[in-house]
This record gives structure tokens, C-alpha cells and sequence, in this order.
């Protein structure tokens, strides 16, 4: 694409923006999966209605069929403008499960339902005691006839509260190795059986949730591939989760917010923050590994583009985005000082009746603060990351 043609897109993306985010919108994002589902459909909706939903599909299942360089201009613009988060648990972790090894039967029934937000999706993975050790992991399903029978439980499983569906691995083979014993399930939270319980969060929120599986009968036909071979689908599945863990445009976001931050907060001695050296001096430190965290994202989408899974890059990815966040999150705090002390998850949501008692920056930044802290340990802790990176990148 020539640089007019990009130019032209640019301001495209931009006027879609400046049409579709509205106000109440643009604050119901700062919730992130905090978000209720009818603003999360709305936004979704409206990138579906413009055919945008989809840009790491391939064009025969939905996607855009859009370069790197496009990809790139809508997630930063759609990020920098605070546009609500695409939930990614159907577009990108189920979704290109379903596409690659699904049924055709798997793909009519889903895959549009997922492009229209009209079905949402949870991910059922860690389990009390299986965590960064997933293969640990024990919910059984049991053959019986042309079902499973399943049983057991999941934990720190978001948005379940909101899903229409689920994702989970399930042990199908007690006597095999771990890693060889599971399989890959979808399964509808309506079944009889399945029940939620909420956990409230160290930010106050509440995303996450325990899921109990009682004699859950879910069809064989909810399978993905082969029985047994669940995982090999999720080591798929979790490469393309943590390169959005990354979440790079996001991050810029943050750095830009942190600059006006600073021109409007006080250095203590009569000054800007923005004038502190030593705060600047970590600024612009992150600054520079943002960069390189740009440049090492445009690799992992390069290889999703012609290998169609991000490889094992992605850990690094992961890595070193989740520890950005967590940089900016902190400075935030920082920056805002006294300001940051009260903690009202009421005022957070914008459900409160009394007034922010310090700028509307402030409102949330230690509960977002808070809620970073887990990008190191979600989509496979970071310690792990590292052993992955040892492992198939460096061959120790």
C-alpha cells in the first residue's frame, strides 16, 4: 500500500473514531474488563459494521486482509483515543483455535457469532493449584455415550459472569502424561451444572470468577480436534493471548496521558513534575523501552503473517510488555501523589454521588495500578516465560 493510500486510511480510521466513540463510551473504557457488556456490544458492533473487526483473521473467515502497517494505524489510533478493549477471548484466542482445527460444523456454528459480539467468551484454563503449571490441571471429562460428563473446577476465569461460553481444558486421560491426557471443549455456560461464583480483585473489581463444573454433559461434537491433543491447541491459543498481553498501543497511551500528567501536577518546590529531572529521567526511560517493544512486536506480527502463529517470540513480547505497564501504572501513581489515596470503586465505575476529591486522572490510578500487577502472572507467569525463551529461542 503507497503512502497516500496509507494517509487515506489514516484519516478513515480517525473519522470513524471521532463518529462512533462517543463520550460515555470513551469513559465506560476505562473500566477495561470492567466494562458492562451492552457498551462492550456497542463499540464491537460498530467496528463489525464497518469490517474491521477482525484484522489477524484470514480473509476467508472474516478477516480484514490488512497490512502490517494498517494493523498498526488502527490499534494505535482506536488505543490513543481511549476506545473500549475488543474482548479478546473469542476474536483472539478461541476464534483461530476454531478456524485452524475445528469442525466445519465448529466454525458455521461459531465463528460468526464471535465476529458479531453476539456471543461472548471465557477462557476455563487455571484450576486451584494449576496455574503457571497447567498441565497439573485435573477437571475430568468422561466419556458417556456421545457426551462427556464433566467435573471440576476454574479459577480466575474473566468476564465468565458475562460469557455466553466457554473454553476449557479438561482431563480426559488420567493414566497418559499430563500434557498428553487433555482435550480441548466448548462448552455453553447455560448447562445445567455449570455455576459462577465472583471473585473481587486487589483493585476492587470484580472480572474474575470461580466456575464449577457439576455432571456438565457437553456433546463430543463440542470438541476440538482430536481427544487427548487439547494440548497442543492451548500452547496455540496462549501464544496468541500473550502477544496481547503486550498490549503496546496501550502503553503509549499511558506514556501520552503520563506527559500531561506531569504538566499539570506539582514537583513540590513551586515547579512542574514535568520540570523533576529525576521523574522525567524514568520517563524517558520507559519511553525508550517502549520502542523496543514496538520493534519487537512488528516482529511477532510479521511471523503470524506468514506462519499464521506468532511463535515463541511471543514470550518475549509478553515479558517485557507486561513489565512496561507495570512501570507506567506505578509512575501514574507517582505523578498523582496524594491524589491516588482514596480508593472508591463506586467513584471508579461512576456510580458515585459524591465528587472526585482531586483531578479525574487520579480516580483510578492505583486500581488500575493494582489490576497491572497480575500482566506478569496471567497468560503464563513470566518466570515461566523465561524458561520457554531458554528453551525453544536460546536451545539451554
Amino acid at each position: 500500500m503507497t503512502s497516500s493510500n496509507l494517509s487515506a486510511f489514516e484519516t478513515e480510521v480517525h473519522n470513524f473514531i471521532d463518529e462512533h466513540l462517543t463520550p460515555d463510551l470513551n469513559k465506560a473504557a476505562s473500566l477495561g474488563f470492567g466494562i458492562s457488556r451492552a457498551d462492550g456490544e456497542r463499540w464491537h458492533k460498530a467496528v463489525y459494521n464497518q469490517g474491521w473487526i477482525a484484522p489477524d483473521w484470514p480473509v476467508e473467515h472474516g478477516g480484514t486482509g490488512w497490512s502490517l502497517r494498517q494493523k498498526q494505524i488502527f490499534s494505535n489510533a482506536t488505543a490513543l483515543a481511549g476506545a473500549p478493549m475488543i474482548m479478546p477471548f473469542g476474536l483472539d484466542m478461541v476464534g483461530p483455535v476454531i478456524y485452524t482445527f475445528g469442525t466445519d460444523e465448529q466454525k458455521t456454528t461459531h465463528l460468526p457469532k464471535i465476529l458479531d459480539g453476539s456471543v461472548w467468551w471465557c477462557q476455563g484454563y487455571s484450576e486451584p493449584g494449576s496455574g503457571s503449571d497447567l498441565a497439573s490441571l485435573k477437571t475430568a471429562a468422561v466419556r458417556d455415550g456421545d457426551d462427556y460428563v464433566v467435573n471440576g473446577q476454574k479459577i480466575w476465569t474473566t468476564n465468565a459472569h458475562k460469557a455466553d461460553w466457554i473454553f476449557a481444558l479438561v482431563r480426559t486421560d488420567t493414566k497418559a502424561k499430563p500434557q498428553s491426557g487433555i482435550s480441548f471443549l466448548l462448552i455453553d455456560m447455560k448447562t445445567p451444572g455449570v455455576e459462577v461464583k465472583p471473585i473481587v480483585s486487589i483493585d476492587g473489581m470484580h472480572h474474575l470468577n470461580q466456575v464449577f463444573f457439576s455432571d456438565v454433559r457437553v456433546p463430543v461434537s463440542n470438541r476440538v480436534g482430536d481427544e487427548n491433543m487439547g494440548w497442543t491447541y492451548a500452547k496455540f491459543l496462549l501464544a496468541n493471548e500473550r502477544a496481547g498481553i503486550a498490549n503496546v498501543a496501550h502503553s503509549e497511551r499511558l506514556v501520552s496521558a503520563l506527559m500531561e500528567i506531569s504538566q499539570a501536577e506539582q514537583d513540590g518546590f513551586g515547579g512542574a513534575l514535568a520540570d523533576d529531572k529525576a521523574f522525567m529521567a524514568e520517563v524517558s526511560n520507559i519511553e525508550v523501552q517502549l520502542q523496543a517493544l514496538k520493534a519487537l512486536e512488528a516482529r511477532v506480527v510479521t511471523a503470524v503473517e506468514q506462519t499464521g502463529h506468532p511463535g515463541d517470540e511471543a514470550s518475549m513480547l509478553k515479558i517485557v510488555g507486561s513489565q512496561v505497564q507495570q512501570t507506567l501504572e506505578a509512575l501514574r501513581v507517582e505523578a498523582v501523589a496524594n491524589y491516588s489515596l482514596p480508593f472508591d470503586t463506586d467513584l471508579i465505575r461512576g456510580e458515585s454521588n459524591l465528587p472526585a476529591p482531586g483531578p479525574e486522572y487520579a480516580v483510578s490510578a492505583v486500581s488500575d495500578m493494582n489490576f497491572g500487577r497480575a500482566s506478569s502472572i496471567y497468560g503464563g507467569s513470566n518466570e515461566i516465560q523465561r524458561n520457554v525463551i531458554a528453551k525453544a529461542v536460546l536451545g539451554l
